[in-house]
């Protein structure tokens, strides 16, 4: 069977050239040419690519893919971009796109784009520690969502106690606060958390709280009228409306400023929205999961943080552990990541030398699984024969320590030392401050204290 594309842009001699090259290499290919079009086709049928302008006449293709997203998380959406969108294709595929390619279109190009697509769309997700079971015991749509979500359930004593959190919360209705380093895999935490409970038919919206600005908070989260403000073209449905009756996660709630904390409270208490230039409210029911990389209790002390919304957001709070604390999942994630950049990249390399699993096996691994994801996938690249040698591996991994001092014998350097310590630090970690922290041999939090005690711009 054929796999089904849906092609929506407003250029209708572009879509038909798009639909006749694709139909050619065996697609069925559908066209749109509206967002209105597109979300009633997507109401009646599934589709395996979504190849989207971002630019539509009725709605731009970030809202298509938050929709799609929401109706079906395994369809896979190619963004189509001129040069001057990049970055918001970029943020795009934060939100779930599979990739982006750019305008003018080159047919080799998508063709290959949609193929890799496809791959990881078809491609199995391996789950530790499930017995056969315990799968048959989960009701058929929770199970078929988790089939669909990468997500690697590990074997160790971290990995036992966050699953074990994730089961007990999901099917409440409790607002959960995810805490942990960046790269620790938050988002897949929140996802987990809503396929497993009462709302796994319904909506799951994420949204990057750091990456909207201050004075459009208002509309990207609870959207606005048409004329309401200087360039609002169209009606904007916010995302406490996309995910009425599903869950919303406030990924990086902590760059949240002060005054959007404000409207937010009131979402959250009310439970009511007004988008920008109505006068009338929308009743939302969503479940919120947020998550954090900052202490937020530390946030609140210093008054940058509300501690109604703190506590509105903390009902029940999550730690997602570091790669390094998990030692017995580390070679099960290795694996995963391998077959993943395998099917990426269209190679078949088979594992890992044993030089490079007992690195692995040593190493810090400050990024967390985001950096062993593209450490894995750069190796791949770099493999000319069946295994990964440690000769592919990038140079950070092999690195000194900068210095091994305990925190007491950092607290020995005069000011002026102390401050030039840390600059050489947060250089040497490329301004990754967990990893700074652990080469001035001191706690993050105390690196972070430090930072503001010296007034490093960073």
């Amino acid at each position: 069977m054929s796999s089904k594309i849906l092609v929506v842009d407003d250029d209708i001699s572009f879509c038909v050239m798009v639909k006749t090259f694709l139909e050619k290499k065996g697609f069925t290919v559908h066209n749109v040419f509206s967002a209105k079009e597109a979300e009633g086709i997507l109401e009646n049928e599934t589709f395996d690519v979504v190849l989207t302008d971002i630019r539509l006449p009725d709605k731009d293709g970030i809202e298509l893919l938050q929709l799609i997203k929401a109706k079906s998380f395994p369809t896979q959406v190619i963004l189509m971009t001129g040069y001057t969108e990049i970055k918001t294709a970029v943020n795009a595929i934060k939100m779930g796109a599979f990739d982006y390619v750019g305008k003018p279109i080159n047919p080799d190009e998508i063709l290959h784009t949609i193929n890799q697509s496809l791959k990881k769309k078809a491609s199995p997700i391996i789950e530790e520690t499930i017995d056969a079971e315990a799968k048959t015991s989960t009701k058929t749509k929770t199970s078929s969502q988790n089939n669909t979500f990468p997500f690697v359930k590990g074997i160790s004593d971290h990995s036992n106690q966050l699953h074990d959190y994730i089961e007990l919360v999901a099917p409440t209705n409790m607002s959960v606060l995810i805490i942990g380093d960046s790269g620790t895999g938050k988002e897949y935490i929140a996802h987990s958390i809503h396929v497993q409970s009462k709302r796994n038919d319904k909506p799951f919206i994420a949204v990057d709280c750091g990456a909207i600005p201050k004075e459009l908070a208002s509309s990207e989260f609870f959207g606005h009228l048409k004329g309401s403000f200087t360039g609002a073209f169209n009606d904007k449905t916010g995302h406490f409306e996309a995910a009425n009756g599903g869950t919303l996660f406030l990924d990086e709630v902590g760059n949240l400023s002060y005054e959007v904390q404000i409207q937010l409270l009131r979402a959250l208490q009310e439970r009511k929205i007004k988008p920008v230039g109505s006068n009338n409210e929308i009743g939302v029911d969503i479940r919120v999961i947020a998550a954090t990389n900052e202490d937020l209790q530390e946030a609140v002390k210093k008054g940058d943080f509300r501690e109604d919304l703190y506590h509105r957001l903390n009902e029940f709070s999550i730690k997602a552990p570091r790669l390094s604390e998990r030692k017995n999942d580390i070679l099960i994630f290795a694996n995963h990541f391998l077959e993943m950049a395998n099917h990426d990249l269209e190679k078949e390399v088979q594992g890992f030398s044993q030089p490079v699993t007992d690195l692995f096996l040593t190493y810090d691994w400050p990024g967390n699984l985001r950096e062993m994801k593209n450490i894995i996938k750069r190796s791949v690249l770099l493999t000319k024969g069946d295994m990964v040698l440690k000769e592919v591996l990038p140079q950070e991994m092999f690195d000194t320590p900068y210095q091994e001092k305990t925190e007491s014998e950092f607290q020995l350097y005069s000011s002026k030392d102390e401050e030039k310590a840390i600059l050489d630090a947060l250089e040497r970690a490329r301004f990754n401050k967990t990893k700074a922290a652990q080469l001035l041999g001191i706690d993050r939090k105390t690196l972070y204290n430090k930072i503001k005690l010296y007034n490093i711009e960073l």
